[in-house]
């Protein structure tokens, strides 16, 4: 099953903004030892694509991101960021174009939200700091907090003075390593708000997370990596191929013999009889197989109280891929 799901893991997004691929990465690989922290990785980034990353702990994904960031070597492998070889004689053309913002903001707490932000325009040695640090601050809605101390600020404040700072240089690509981890759900629906703004301006966001939804809400594509790539894709893409497709059927009363209704519809591939009582078929297509399953209920004088298509999250896709894992460690 991976390596059909995975088929499509150098394919450019289409929801990028620009043409070509702001990254690509090509069989890497990272041990530490004989430890293996990611293996065989392959996969690209679209300009202005918002690309999740997701994993369980320990599978790797923050070691690719530093890797990515030009922070420690690959063992084996290549890749191309912002159109930059990654080497060690690269690194620092690679990093003006890059910008990370990690779990932990590293903030300076006993200065300002401007101080912050100005020592480390200058430690980029950007110009036009002050016209810089007054668009960041506006792009994060924190315009009036520049004078407030960062020591002074709840968590999710600090976040968007974070994701301000990585905003500084205007990178070509913005790593954000679990970006609303410990937020609470007003925090994380304002940091969610700032990055759905970035990503139509077309900013290209490589995003680690463990919160699937938050990947299935803001992200074009999405990888699984369990020290090895899993599945790349759409989410929808990624629901269709490791799930059938089925419709729930809700009737007033339980059917004396439901195989006589079902056996024999042309759409439907199989069916079974939930716990709550409900029928759940495997259709090949939902939209035929409804008025076909419609008009022999109709025609077995059963009332039908409702019929929907039954849909898997990305959640589902995860856990799915996951148990697989669990159970192939098994055998």
């Amino acid at each position: 099953m991976t390596s059909e799901l995975a088929d499509s893991q150098h394919q450019p997004s289409s929801g990028g903004a620009n043409l070509g691929s702001a990254l690509v990465v090509e069989h890497l690989t990272k041990r530490f030892g004989k430890r293996i922290a990611y293996e065989d990785v392959s996969f690209e980034v679209g300009y202005g694509e918002v690309f999740g990353f997701l994993g369980p702990n320990g599978a790797g994904k923050t070691t690719t991101v530093r890797t990515l960031g030009t922070l420690i070597a690959p063992t084996s492998g290549s890749a191309t960021i912002a159109r930059i070889p990654l080497s060690a004689e690269s690194g620092p053309a690679i990093r003006a174009r890059i910008s990370i913002m990690p779990e932990s903001p590293g903030l300076y707490l006993r200065l300002t939200v401007a101080e912050n932000l100005e020592c480390f325009a200058r430690l980029y040695e950007l110009r036009d700091v002050r016209s810089r640090i007054d668009r960041v601050l506006q792009a994060v809605n924190l315009s009036d907090r520049a004078n407030d101390l960062c020591g002074s600020l709840s968590k999710g404040l600090r976040q968007r003075v974070a994701l301000a700072r990585a905003l500084l240089s205007d990178p070509t690509v913005l790593f954000l390593d679990e970006p609303t981890s410990g937020l609470d759900p007003v925090a994380t629906r304002d940091v969610h708000d700032l990055l759905i703004a970035l990503r139509e301006r077309g900013v290209t966001i490589f995003l680690t997370t463990h919160r699937l939804e938050e990947a299935e809400k803001l992200c074009h594509r999405v990888a699984i990596l369990n020290t090895t790539l899993r599945l790349i894709g759409r989410p929808d893409e990624l629901r269709e191929q490791l799930f059938s497709r089925n419709l729930e059927v809700r009737t007033r009363l339980q059917l004396d013999e439901p195989a006589r209704v079902f056996n024999g519809l042309a759409n439907v591939e199989s069916w079974e009889q939930s716990p709550s009582g409900s029928y759940v078929l495997n259709v090949t297509d939902p939209d035929t197989a409804a008025p076909d399953i419609a008009r022999a209920l109709v025609h077995a004088n059963v009332d039908i109280l409702s019929m929907s298509e039954s849909h898997h999250s990305l959640k589902d896709v995860y856990l799915e891929l996951i148990d697989e894992d669990v159970e192939a460690k098994k055998r």
